[in-house]
């Protein structure tokens, strides 16, 4: 079967669900992504399925025995359900889309099954979906490093050697990622003035966004045992939306020599719902041309980028309208997500279940294509105007910043949902 072919019949499925089919819905039958959710009449956190307006529980499923998570479904997090392996995955995403189908009547026609296992998206909270071992961040997007680069250095020389060696990241907190809607509390921290001596004490002045995407991996591997970098998308479980919340005043004083701490470890903030590779092969594409050759454990074929649009918008306090503040995709990554985890894990790094990798600031070639506000406002000095008038520098409290992502398909989409959060004020 062609790709066209492949293509077309993916794009022709529908769902008796019909807010599924709705072309704008982020959650078509083509996509159905994993999370956990509780809701009022079930407090106990478990996991879900994302389809048009509403969520399958996957454990009232398992329960009337039309699919198997090996009992992994009760969980508060889908850590046991990943670890049993990509075809478990696979499996259960298939007989969930046949029990979804337009035309199959199982569940459609099951008016109690139905009642027990739908649940509407508007009245669940979701929870953290994974339990997250070790978080690392990268720094992958060549836009991104040569703005940055030629802010603070030479712009003839904003690359360091390294980069378009390998890809650069380094290790973050994973005890401070949160989901979706988790407010977020400006950072306190030592800055450094441009005319003193001395640091202060301050609230960050300076606080910024940082849009990224984030990948799950669903495979471990042993201490001192590499993934090969053609092997490592068969360890990805999928992707989230990431914001990496970073104080930029913070982060220049602290970050010579080792990097970024107190400046980056406040809170990460991914969205609940993650979509498996296989949703998005559909806009599999090609990653931009690497020069010079990487290195032979870097080296995959194929294509191994995903089309997938991105945007940012920013909503003040008491605002009625957001104000669109990036356009952008995630194809343009320099680095790919397995020459990521390849290079993560030559040394011999051992990854377990439910680690969270960011892909690093995605920036386009545009101004208004900019990952974050240091870009877009060039550190402050290009305020960025606001819909409902007044500007923007960085961040202030009360701001909320949503973002958003999918992949556009014939009459549907596969979209991440939202990763949002809102400002609270320092603490005194």
């Amino acid at each position: 079967m062609n790709d066209a072919l492949k293509a077309t019949l993916v794009a022709a499925l529908k769902s008796w669900i019909e807010s599924a089919n709705d072309p704008a819905s982020d959650f078509p039958i083509q996509n159905l992504p994993f999370g956990i959710f509780s809701d009022a009449i079930n407090a106990q956190p478990r996991a879900g399925v994302a389809i048009g307006d509403w969520i399958v529980d996957l454990s009232v499923l398992e329960d009337a025995r039309l699919i198997d998570g090996h009992g992994t479904f009760n969980a508060t997090r889908l850590n046991d359900f990943i670890a049993l392996g990509q075809q478990t995955w696979r499996d259960v995403r298939i007989a969930l889309s046949a029990l979804l189908a337009q035309g199959n009547a199982t569940l459609r026609d099951d008016a109690d099954l139905r009642r027990r296992a739908l649940v509407p998206r508007k009245d669940a909270t979701m929870h953290l979906p994974v339990e997250i071992p070790g978080y690392t961040d990268f720094y992958s997007s060549r836009e991104h490093a040569t703005n940055v680069g030629s802010m603070f250095r030479d712009p003839k020389n904003a690359l360091l050697p390294n980069w378009s060696e390998l890809p650069v990241g380094y290790n973050g907190r994973a005890s401070s990622v949160v989901v979706s809607g988790t407010k977020v509390r400006r950072p306190n921290g030592q800055i450094k003035l441009p005319n003193d001596e001395r640091p202060v004490f301050s609230a960050c002045r300076k606080l910024d966004i940082e849009l990224e995407t984030g990948f799950i991996v669903g495979k471990g591997n042993a201490l001192g045992e590499p993934i090969p970098c053609e092997d490592a998308e068969a360890h990805i479980f999928g992707m989230v939306l990431l914001n990496d919340w970073s104080a930029r005043d913070i982060q220049q004083w602290e970050y010579v020599p080792l990097g970024p701490f107190n400046s980056k470890g406040f809170a990460t903030t991914i969205s609940p719902w993650i979509i498996t590779l296989d949703a998005l092969e559909p806009f599999r594409t090609a990653t931009p041309a690497q020069e010079p050759q990487p290195l032979a454990y870097l080296r995959h074929e194929g294509d191994h980028a995903f089309d997938i649009e991105l945007e940012v918008t920013l909503r003040p306090e008491g605002a009625q309208r957001a104000t669109t503040i990036s356009r952008t995709n995630f194809r343009l990554m320099y680095w790919s997500m397995a020459q990521q985890l390849a290079h993560h894990t030559v040394g011999g790094c051992n990854t377990r279940v439910g680690d969270l990798m960011g892909s690093g600031t995605i920036s386009g070639p545009t101004p208004d294509s900019c990952g974050s506000l240091l870009e877009s406002t060039w550190n402050g000095q290009r305020p960025i105007e606001l819909e409902e008038g007044g500007e923007r520098a960085f961040l202030l409290d009360g701001d909320e910043i949503t973002l958003r992502g999918w992949c556009q398909g014939e009459g549907y989409r596969v979209g991440f949902g939202e990763c949002a959060g809102e400002i609270l004020p320092a603490r005194g």
